[in-house]
């Protein structure tokens, strides 16, 4: 049997009042398609494992938002999913998710890839390629960061601030 855990409860009770019963839904149909799920908070927000990640939702101001963690091989590209960070764009009242059977097949489906040890998808990220400057203009630029740094620093000085007065108490 799945475990409930109590901080999910206090999630939900501490929602906005719209959020609520989006979120309440939601850990239903969860819990009735997987009965073996374990709640947990993580990056403060409700999620839902099983051999693994399964799902996550979280509550927002003026939306709520429930996700998948294998998107892409569970619901595939949906124009929802780009308003919003979850699998399903944002909610904002019971009616918007999928039904519950098909949110149920979704969930089943998340457990068989979790089952079979399928590993998330990376996410396609832009290849960082280091700035190589021209060796003078790379020395013009430290000999002119080094005479602000000293410009500033003597300027502090003569105010009577500390070195780390940015940071001390106040």
């Amino acid at each position: 049997m799945g475990k409930r855990n109590p901080k999910v409860d206090e999630y939900v009770a501490k929602a906005a009042p719209f959020a609520q019963p989006i979120l309440a839904h939601l850990r239903e149909v969860v819990h009735a398609a997987c009965p073996e799920v374990d709640e947990q908070i993580k990056w403060r927000m409700p999620s839902f494992e099983w051999k693994g990640m399964l799902c996550g939702m979280a509550a927002f101001k003026a939306h709520a938002v429930f996700g998948f963690w294998k998107h892409d091989l569970i619901v595939g590209d949906d124009p929802k999913a780009k308003q919003a960070m979850g699998s399903f764009g944002c909610l904002k009242s019971v009616a918007d998710p999928p039904s519950a059977a098909a949110l149920k097949k979704y969930v089943r489906t998340a457990m068989k890839l979790n089952d079979a040890g399928v590993k998330a998808p990376m996410r396609k990220t832009r290849p960082k390629t280091p700035v190589k400057l021209h060796p003078e203009f790379a020395a013009a630029l430290k000999k002119s960061a080094r005479a602000r740094h000293i410009a500033t620093a003597i300027e502090w000085l003569a105010q009577g601030k500390r070195l780390n007065w940015k940071y001390e108490a106040c």
